[in-house]
């Protein structure tokens, strides 16, 4: 039997579903993390044989040595790591244990855009231009190479958090306080086009399942400006030629940076111009319920899938796109707690067939801080199979359903 220990079994929100398909597939899963065990939520906390709490998951020299004291007869052969900020705790803890998987240095190329960038750019991957800054002159050093529009953002990030958009001078000056938290950062040539995810699953580096999601605006449009509702869509049809090109340039990013094994999220743009270009890669699922996504998009159980690719070296579930499907983020106006909500009767009688969930905040509820959570007030997820029809749907959920606080 494999012994997998989790790190932060409890969150994020998708992660227990991955802590039950482990076990399910005949794994024993032990967990370490910070949170208290009563607040694991059930279907993780049912499916451990035993958790660590610890008083701090972020000093290692604490963790390290209470994980050797914990159960000292117990071989783990496995760390899984699910959740960004944890990767590189993830890599030291194999690192110390002796653990198979992404060690420290593998992990610091997706962890340093950086590195990262570097590293594609040798192996031929078509990435924007970029260089890394530590100080305001380094910045402006940047900018005079990348030029105009550019992206800054933290040299290791999650998603397009404190990710800032330049078009002159002028922004710089602008965005300088906000930077000024941040250690290290990577200023980027600007690339326009619509942006996609290429999700995938993989073992002995072979790519056993993938997925792409389109994001409706692009990421870093939407986390700037709060009357956007977000749209993430899962595609059923990948035929088309930037497709396949795109899977190839991943499939290079995956070699280049030694992810054999395991989930990797990663985002590139399709230009105006028809060109692929290379966005971000990432050691772990999709956030924003994007598992949800794959399952209703393949009539499929994407976390009892990994589960399975991980520790039988397989998926013998049948794999077949059948749906579009979106999920919208929903933004209140005003602020405070929610009052009420327009549009969604409606809705419910004209599209009702085609909604698989709605996860709006009840009135009553307080806002959510939209700069922080992609979630936003809530969302609503829905399917079809023809792409146009679903972007309809979605542009309805969008235009005539408010929030209001």
């Amino acid at each position: 039997m494999v012994n997998i220990l989790v790190i932060q079994p409890g969150f994020p929100n998708e992660v227990p579903y991955f802590v039950r398909g482990l076990a399910r597939q005949g794994a024993a899963v032990y967990g370490i993390g910070d949170q208290p065990p009563q607040a694991i939520p059930e279907p993780a906390r049912a499916a451990l044989r035993d958790y660590l709490q610890v008083p701090n998951l972020w000093k290692r020299e604490a963790v390290i040595p209470a994980l050797r004291q914990w159960r000292p007869d117990l071989k783990i052969h496995r760390i899984e790591c699910f959740w960004e900020a944890a990767m590189e705790l993830a890599a030291d803890l194999r690192e110390a244990f002796k653990i198979p998987g992404l060690s420290p240095k593998k992990t610091r190329g997706f962890r340093d855009k950086h590195v990262m960038r570097q590293l594609l750019n040798q192996a031929g991957v078509r990435n924007p231009r970029q260089a890394k800054a530590e100080s305001y002159a380094q910045i402006e050093q940047a900018l005079a190479h990348t030029g105009y529009p550019a992206i800054v953002k933290p040299v290791a990030g999650a998603g397009s958090a404190d990710t800032y958009r330049l078009n002159s001078p002028e922004d710089f000056e602008k965005v300088k306080p906000a930077l000024k938290k941040i250690q290290s950062v990577v200023v980027e040539e600007f690339v326009t086009g619509t942006e996609y995810t290429f999700d995938t699953i993989s073992v002995n580096g072979r790519i056993l399942f993938a997925n792409v999601e389109r994001y409706v605006p692009t990421m870093l449009l939407a986390r700037s400006q709060e009357h956007i509702s977000p749209m993430t869509i899962s595609l059923r049809d990948l035929s088309a030629p930037h497709f396949q090109e795109a899977r190839k340039m991943c499939e290079t990013a995956l070699d280049t940076l030694g992810l054999e094994r395991g989930f990797a999220h990663m985002e590139w743009f399709h230009t105006d111009k028809g060109e692929v270009v290379f966005g971000e890669i990432a050691a772990r699922p999709p956030g924003g319920d994007a598992g949800m996504l794959m399952n209703y998009t393949c009539d499929f159980d994407v976390y009892n899938a990994y589960a399975e690719a991980m520790v039988h070296g397989r998926i013998n579930q049948n794999i077949e796109r059948k749906y579009n499907v979106a999920v919208i983020f929903k933004r209140a106006k005003g602020n405070g707690r929610i009052s009420r909500i327009e549009g969604l009767v409606p809705f419910r009688q004209k599209w009702g067939a085609h909604i698989l969930k709605e996860d709006l905040l009840p009135v009553g509820a307080k806002r959510r801080n939209w700069r922080q959570t992609l979630l936003s007030d809530g969302y609503i997820m829905l399917r079809h199979p023809d792409l146009a029809t679903t972007l309809e749907i979605a542009g309805d959920v969008a235009d005539h359903i408010t929030l209001y606080a």
